[in-house]
């Protein structure tokens, strides 16, 4: 099926929306419209030559990268001057253009924060066994906000869905009533805007924005951690919500219990409701969400299912991977002029994939904890297996407490793994270790930069 210049343009306007300010996406780019496609060009109308030059300059390459991802083709955008705008006083240039329905739904919105993603849907999110539980808490808050799991708390690994879920409430309530009013924003903005508003004398506006609002939902609540202005804050602002009966979701990559730094009734607070977690998904799960994702952008005939399940065997750290295994794919095969096939995804993803009797197979990753005990005790001159001794000398102590939060903050294991790794150290010792090292980099320039060097050399050993 060919799509028209309206439809490619909207495609591409879609993937801007999230690379782009929202300030300049609305002055540069919605006044915008498709004229024609040709092959590989489109042309786009916009209101003067400025705004065609500064299009020409500052987002004309960046569309170009969104081609083989949005189009599953290589594509060239040029911007013309509007022929009907031409004719028309130059004053009327300043008239505000008409608003969007992008626009309307952001008007429910604070002003201040991210605009909600038109992908993250329920009907867009693929549920495996990894994840129905957090689906099912979530589908069941958006059919009565405020009424069951509130707060609703979901926590798991870096890309693997909790903000497409968050965000898909928001849409589902949204789409039942327009007229409701909706905060999405992550913790450290929310941070921020605080501290703006003491500068400013401004903290009652501040409260009033966040203690009014019908939905209130904050990604990353784990930035909390230290924050005690902030988590005070916090604090009455959630009393004041959850009073009125209206709907409070947050995010995570850790339970509320095993937070650093997080007051005790905020803990007790976040799991009142619902506290659900997201796993890594398993072998079928990644087919679906990779066959999802295929039909989503029109890309089921481009990419074989050979090659889906390749990548599905092959990808396994999170959703986002494998999203981004796909993009390199397509722009993989559009820089070699390629179909995709299984030799070419082989040949693309290599850095993911080595051969083993001919065939490709996952490289077992460098990033392990014993590699962390390894690299941290090396930084500090200790041996690994002392770290994972019971010896507490104090020259042993902050490594070890490193090394801890290292683990969980790179690989995201269990606490009670971290303690097995570390000789046998109980739930609680692990969560005094990640605290302290908390302190340790928020008050020591000099060990906050010891370990950005240990943490570089790390992920540099991520596949």
């Amino acid at each position: 099926m060919s799509l028209t210049a309206s439809e490619v343009w909207k495609r591409l306007l879609d993937r801007a929306r999230n690379d782009i300010p929202e300030q300049t996406f609305r002055t540069w780019l919605e006044p915008t419209e498709a004229l024609s496609l040709d092959g590989n060009i489109i042309s786009v109308a916009v209101p003067d030559q400025f705004a065609a030059d500064w299009n020409e300059s500052k987002h004309a390459d960046l569309f170009s990268t969104y081609g083989p991802i949005a189009l599953g083709h290589p594509i060239r955008v040029i911007f013309k001057v509007n022929e009907e705008r031409k004719k028309r006083s130059q004053m009327d240039f300043f008239v505000a253009p008409p608003v969007s329905s992008f626009a309307t739904l952001r008007g429910q919105l604070s002003a201040t924060q991210a605009p909600l993603s038109s992908r993250y849907t329920f009907d867009h999110f693929v549920i495996g066994k990894s994840n129905e539980l957090a689906a099912a808490a979530a589908h069941a808050v958006a059919q009565a906000p405020g009424k069951v799991y509130n707060p609703l708390f979901i926590y798991g690994n870096t890309g693997i869905g909790k903000t497409h879920l968050m965000q898909a409430i928001a849409h589902d309530i949204l789409a039942r009533n327009s007229d409701i009013r909706i905060t999405f924003i992550g913790t450290e903005q929310f941070t921020n805007e605080l501290i703006g508003s003491i500068q400013n004398h401004t903290t009652s506006s501040f409260r009033r924005q966040y203690r009014e609002t019908d939905l209130l939902l904050i990604d990353d609540v784990h930035f909390l951690r230290g924050k005690e202005a902030t988590q005070q804050e916090f604090f009455h602002t959630f009393n004041a919500l959850y009073e009125a009966g209206r709907q409070i979701v947050l995010t995570s990559d850790r339970p509320p219990s095993e937070i650093p730094g997080l007051e005790t009734r905020l803990v007790s607070r976040f799991q009142w409701g619902m506290v659900a977690d997201i796993e890594l998904p398993d072998f079928e799960h990644r087919v679906a969400i990779l066959q999802q994702k295929a039909q989503l952008d029109h890309l089921e005939h481009t990419i074989p299912e050979d090659v889906i399940r390749l990548i599905a065997e092959n990808v396994k750290s999170s959703v986002r991977e494998l999203e981004g295994s796909i993009i390199k794919l397509l722009a993989f095969a559009s820089l070699k002029h390629r179909d995709i096939s299984l030799d070419l995804a082989q040949e693309a993803l290599r850095d993911k994939l080595h051969f083993t009797n001919g065939e490709f197979n996952r490289v077992s990753s460098t990033l392990t904890i014993n590699t962390i005990q390894q690299l941290v005790a090396q930084e500090w001159g200790v041996t690994a297996e002392a770290l994972r001794s019971k010896t507490r000398t104090k020259a042993l102590t902050i490594p070890r407490h490193i090394a801890i939060f290292l683990t969980r903050d790179l690989l995201g294991t269990q606490l009670i793994e971290i303690g097995k790794a570390f000789g046998g150290r109980d739930h609680s010792t692990i969560i005094h270790s990640i605290g302290k090292t908390t302190e340790i980099l928020d008050t020591n320039p000099i060990y906050k930069a010891r370990v950005h060097r240990v943490r570089t050399k790390l992920e540099a050993l991520r596949i």
